[in-house]
Formats: structure tokens, sequence, C-alpha cells
């Protein structure tokens, strides 16, 4: 039996698990629903998904079959998704919540993340899309207009968290000082032995929120945007300290971000490895094996976007 999942208090009060599955790649339904499935047998509470990941019915699907089961409760699970830039226009910010929840088959998400702050115009011909194509133009609307749509969510108890993700510190700045009706209660950043983002991850615990690694296996040395990514897991810094405590090298990764006080939502669709990414709260990294994983960081961000770096309210510095 794994050690039971820790877990952090939103402002809110509801308590989020430290680890979730998460659910972004371009997999087929049924590998996905199966993913959530074994998570949940596993013992995850916490499902993250995304209205462009085109995950969120299998997701849905899969939760609801559990449900059925009596494996779990809805109250049981911590689901997340997030708003895509799409539907930034205050009057199509519920019509985003709606249709997410009419996938995930739920009357209610624990917590929706505007997920850029850059707004799209849509794509007619096809809402869902991928986005790196020459279509794709910015929308003008202000992201301060988006998030106190979100906030009305919250009143009519269709969410019932709200964040953000991938925003940097001058635009989360700009909505703390606004100041916001509900604050967000957690932002979703990148960070990873190769890119902490520490200066990032103080701000936001500085202001209450919460902070949840993507990526946070920095995609171990898989394809990403046409790029081949440095493999940490095959690092002797890490393969060292794995060895030394009888673990797996993403165990240790993972269990870095846990004691910098870091959420994570890695991804797989394999069981073993989502069972091994799940049993990392039985074990604890010292100060000095803390620092040489720390000593892997070169401030090398891998997730940018940068097709849309003349967007309006590009969040990167590159």
């Amino acid at each position: 039996m794994a050690a039971a999942c820790s877990t952090v208090t939103l402002p809110s009060g509801d308590l989020m698990p430290m680890v979730g599955l998460g659910t972004f790649d371009n997999l087929k339904d049924d590998k996905v629903s199966e993913a959530v499935r074994v998570a949940i047998d596993e013992g995850y509470r916490c499902i993250d998904t995304a209205y462009i990941y085109r995950s969120e019915g299998a997701v849905g699907a899969a939760i609801a079959d559990k449900i059925k089961k009596g494996v779990v409760t809805r109250k049981d699970l911590f689901v997340t998704t997030k708003l895509w830039n799409t539907f930034h226009e205050p009057d199509r910010v519920e019509m985003g919540m709606r249709e997410s929840l009419a996938e995930l088959k739920m009357d209610y998400v624990d917590l929706l993340l505007m997920h850029w702050p850059m707004a799209f115009k849509e794509l007619q011909a096809d809402r869902k899309a991928w986005i790196l194509n020459q279509q794709t133009q910015p929308a003008e609307v202000d992201y301060l207009d988006t998030w106190k749509a979100m906030e009305g969510l919250v009143e009519k108890g269709l969410a019932r968290n709200i964040g953000v993700s991938n925003f940097n510190i001058d635009q989360l700045q700009r909505l703390l000082h606004t100041p916001p009706k509900i604050k967000p209660a957690n932002m979703q950043l990148e960070s990873h032995p190769l890119f902490h983002n520490q200066e990032l991850v103080d701000f936001c615990r500085s202001h209450g929120m919460t902070v949840t690694a993507f990526s946070p296996l920095a995609k171990g040395g898989a394809t990403y945007a046409g790029k081949q990514m440095e493999n940490i897991l095959e690092d002797s810094r890490v393969t060292e300290i794995a060895a030394k405590h009888k673990r797996t090298p993403a165990q240790v990764v993972l269990r870095m971000s846990l004691q910098r006080g870091i959420c994570v939502v890695p991804k797989s669709c394999t069981a073993s490895r989502i069972k091994e990414n799940f049993q990392i709260f039985d074990f604890t990294l010292s100060e000095e094996e803390m620092s040489s994983l720390s000593s892997m960081n070169k401030n090398k961000r891998l997730v940018t976007l940068e097709v849309f770096k003349d967007f309006p309210e590009y969040p990167f510095k590159l």
C-alpha cells in the first residue's frame, strides 16, 4: 500500500492532492480513459486536463465508470481543467466552461485555470484544432475581463476554485492589483530540474497561491515542438540518488518538486509508470541530495509556444 498522498490547502479551504495525473498528449480516447482508471485504482484523486487537450471526454468517461462502480465518489476527486484562449471574451467564458463540463460529464470542476494570458480569435473550421497553425489570430481581450467572468463561474457553482497558468510576474501583479474579488488559488507553470522557475514560484507563494508544475520530468528526453529534449532521467546526479534510495529516477525528480512545495501532474498511459509516479510519499531527499539535483538547473524553458511570441500578452522572454 502506497503512502497517503500529501495535499495543499487552497484559499477556499479545499484540499488539492500534490500529485495528479496529467492527460496532455495526442492519444486515443481509450488510452486516456484507461490511464485515468488505472490512476484512480492506484490512489490518485487529482486528474488534470484541459479543453485543448481533447481529453476531457475520455477523462469524464473513466471517472463516471469508477463512480458507477463505487470505487470513488465525485467528492473524492479533484478535477482541474483549463479555459482555452478562444473563450477569453467575457460572454464566452461560461460557454467554454459548460463545454468542458459537458465533455467531463460533471456539474462542476474543482479548479478552472485560465490556460494562457493570450486571447485567440475562434477558429471556425475546427474549434478544437490544435493551435500551431497560421490561422490563429490574437483577439483584443484583456485577461482581467476574462478573470472577472471566471469569478462568476465560482458564484454559479460551476468551478469551486479558479487560477491561472503560464502567466509571468508582471501579468500576475496586474491581476492582483485590480484587486480581484477572488484571488488565484493556483498557478500552473513549468518547473523541473532544468528550469526551476524559482522567482515565479516564490512570487506565487508570497501571494497565497499554490503552485503546480506541468512537465515535471522535463519530458524525459522526448521530442517536443521538433526539438529533442535532454533526458534528465539519465543524469548521473539523478541516477545515483535513485540507486541510493532504491527508487527510479522519475520518482527522485518528482520527489524533488514535492520537497520544494510544488504539486506535480506527470502524464503517462503506462500502468507501471502511473503507479511508480504515485509512490513518492514514503522517502525523503537529504539537503545534500536536493542541492545536487538543484545544480542541474540551466534556466532552460522547454514549453515556449514561440510561434506566438509577437502576440499581445505573450508571457515569456526568450
